[in-house]
């Protein structure tokens, strides 16, 4: 199982400890760093300080929202960072969600996710691999346009610039069990949101049959502390953000997520406290069982034992959250 440096996205200001960790975990030999974006700072600038300024440690997006760019934007922006960087590329996309899609970008959320997600890979796979101008006969994201209030003057284009490796590595950030499923089919990986070792059998139906070099990796939360109580507070904060403001009551697929994972009941009165202005009182609504068994908080014995949960699944990579050096290197060398 590889290790990994999830970032995150910058919130009031710029992380100015991120480039300094991925340094740090570059020399520890973690094999890859991860930026992120939510409606502030973008996913790829700081990726691409991040590169200048290391030189083996493989660069994601976990995740570029889709909303945000074409997917020919979107493959320019991997092929000329992957050229930049020497093949060090990962591209990690994802839907995002309505509020986010039309609150944000001013987009309609698509009516068919799979479709749209579809369409949106098949475009970036024509771009990297360049054998032909780019064309698509699509819902969501058909080339050239052809819509009504278009010239009807669009011309197929090939990308200018030779893509550097036509096979970069396009990993998909799904959640419902259908997503998941598609994303072992077109892409090379999966980047789950919310993983626990113990309750696999969420997946399983639809990781049936993953092929060689599949990525599954998924983001966890970790610190190295003596209280695990204490250590579980950023993790409760940061569930009670997703499930109860990261969508609409009506429609949140992280809080669905929860649900199917066994704590539907939890899940629901989060949601309700966050839309009542309640936000403490969400946090605390979290379960310590959910925070902990998707997490890896606790001192350095607690954290070996949970660690070798991770390792017994389908886990490849493992998308470390913290900004604590000491707990990145206990990790690494946990992981030896």
């Amino acid at each position: 199982m590889r290790l990994g440096l999830a970032l995150g996205y910058w919130g009031r200001g710029p992380g100015t400890e991120h480039v300094q960790l991925a340094q740090e975990a570059e020399r520890l030999g973690y094999d890859s760093v991860w930026t992120a974006e939510a409606w502030g700072s973008d996913v790829f600038t700081p990726l691409t300080w991040i590169a200048a300024q290391t030189s083996r440690i493989r660069l994601g997006t976990a995740i570029a929202q889709m909303a945000a760019r074409t997917p020919t934007a979107t493959a320019m922006h991997a092929l000329t960072l992957d050229h930049l960087s020497g093949g060090r590329m990962l591209l990690g996309l994802g839907l995002s969600g309505p509020q986010v899609v039309e609150g944000w970008y001013g987009r309609p959320f698509p009516r068919s996710p799979l479709t749209a997600t579809r369409e949106y890979v098949d475009v970036i796979r024509q771009v990297l691999r360049r054998e032909g101008p780019v064309t698509l006969d699509g819902q969501f994201h058909g080339l050239p346009y052809d819509g009504a209030d278009g010239t009807g003057l669009g011309k197929p284009l090939k990308p200018i610039t030779h893509p550097l490796r036509a096979e970069l590595p396009i990993l998909l950030g799904a959640e419902g069990p259908r997503n998941i499923a598609q994303t072992t089919r077109i892409a090379d990986g999966w980047l789950p949101l919310y993983w626990s070792p113990t309750r696999t059998d969420v997946y399983e139906a639809s990781l049936t049959g993953l092929r060689d070099g599949f990525m599954v990796a998924p983001m966890v939360r970790a610190h190295v502390c003596d209280d695990v109580a204490e250590g579980l507070l950023p993790v409760k904060a940061m569930l009670g953000f997703y499930i109860g403001g990261m969508g609409h009551t009506s429609r949140n697929f992280h809080a669905d997520l929860m649900a199917r994972m066994g704590f539907e009941d939890a899940a629901r009165r989060i949601q309700q406290l966050f839309a009542e202005g309640r936000r403490e009182e969400a946090v605390r609504a979290v379960p310590d069982a959910f925070a902990d068994e998707i997490s890896l908080v606790g001192p350095r014995e607690r954290i070996a034992e949970r660690l070798e949960l991770w390792r017994k699944g389908p886990v490849t990579d493992l998308l470390v959250m913290s900004p604590d050096a000491h707990t990145l290197r206990v990790l690494a060398e946990l992981n030896t």
